[in-house]
């Protein structure tokens, strides 16, 4: 179970900043981190992350499948831990 923590803390940290960096990248006209990228990053384990990234940077809020996809992996994300 350690182990399985400490994976899940590094994916969401990542996630996070991962957020924060494609919404500067947004903001710069710059190359951005693909949409697949965020949701894949999502789906193995980094949905916390990519919630508060969604919240913090204000970033991928208006796309429905990041208003969909995100909130039902952080409810099965949560769901797994408590189980």
């Amino acid at each position: 179970m350690n182990n399985i923590l400490i994976y899940l803390i590094i994916i969401n940290i990542v996630s996070f900043l991962l957020m924060g960096y494609d919404k500067y990248c947004a903001i710069k006209n710059k190359w951005r981190v693909r949409e697949k990228t965020l949701l894949g990053l999502a789906i193995i384990g980094g949905s916390i992350g990519i919630y508060f990234g969604m919240k913090i940077f204000r970033h991928k809020t208006q796309k429905p499948i990041f208003q969909i996809i995100v909130p039902i992996t952080v409810i099965i994300m949560i769901y797994l831990l408590i189980k």
